[in-house]
């Protein structure tokens, strides 16, 4: 939890330090977005083991200048908001069938493969929302209540770490 408040605290100093000409959007659509489109299960951070969904989902979103966020093109934004709608259709057409159908260890591995989606999905939408407060938008209220999901989730996979986490293949792409 402390991770997270450090890089929320970070990111939201750095919108003080944009430039301006990042900030008011000028030529937003001539920059070269930092994403490429991808499919769920390249981006898929749920296999492996559970304890350190925070980094892994920062590095399958690694490319995003941090430190200047007000400079996000729009596809960036796109890639951002399709990386949250992906990870909520597999959570809800893979995770929760699965878990439904599972027991035992199994259940509890496709569980914890499941919160580490969550994690994926929520750094995103941080980063998505920071996107907006660098670019001039009054989103604090949205970070506070997405910041407090986020850390919850992180705390549940820290709780398992170690443990086995299931990776579901999942037919969706970003944009």
């Amino acid at each position: 939890m402390r991770l997270s408040f450090a890089i929320f605290t970070a990111l939201a100093a750095s919108v003080f330090a944009a430039p301006l000409a990042a900030r008011t959007g000028v030529d937003l659509a001539k920059r070269q977005s930092a994403f490429s489109k991808k499919t769920y299960d390249q981006l898929s951070i749920s296999g492996g083991v559970a304890g350190n969904a925070e980094q892994e989902a920062l590095s399958a979103l690694s490319g995003l200048n941090l430190n200047n966020l007000a400079s996000a093109t729009q596809d960036d934004i796109a890639f951002l908001d399709s990386v949250n709608k992906i990870c909520n259709q597999a959570e809800k057409n893979a995770f929760n069938v699965a878990i439904d159908r599972a027991s035992g260890e199994e259940a509890a591995a496709l569980q914890r493969g499941k919160i580490k989606n969550k994690v994926l999905k929520l750094e995103a939408t941080m980063m998505r929302l920071m996107i907006d407060q660098a670019q001039g938008k009054d989103v604090a209220d949205k970070i506070e209540a997405e910041s407090k999901k986020l850390n919850n989730n992180i705390q549940q996979d820290k709780a398992e770490a170690g443990k086995t986490s299931t990776f579901l293949s999942f037919d969706a792409s970003t944009s």
